[in-house]
């Protein structure tokens, strides 16, 4: 497995634990499986889908209910996203 696909699946696996907390109320907790979803379609090209879940996480992360560990966690994963993306531009 190399390093690209080692990141992307800790990726996914962040957003399933975020997806699972039920501390987060259950619009960002929807938002974050939709940006998942967005992650994994596999119709599309890989960067496109990586903008487009940074993209849907901002959204979340700029939303005022979210609790501030949801949105480090949020913050995070977009940070994630843009190494990968970075690695895949390379």
């Amino acid at each position: 497995m190399s390093d690209k696909d080692a990141l992307y699946n800790e990726i996914l696996g962040m957003m399933s634990d975020l997806e699972e907390d039920t501390s987060l109320p259950r619009n960002i907790r929807r938002g974050i499986a939709q940006a998942k979803e967005i992650l994994t379609d596999e119709t599309k090209a890989l960067d496109v889908r990586i903008a487009s879940a940074v993209f849907a996480l901002d959204e979340i992360a700029n939303d005022p209910n979210i609790p501030v560990h949801g949105r480090t966690m949020v913050y995070m994963i977009m940070s994630k996203l843009e190494t990968l993306s970075k690695e895949l531009s390379s």
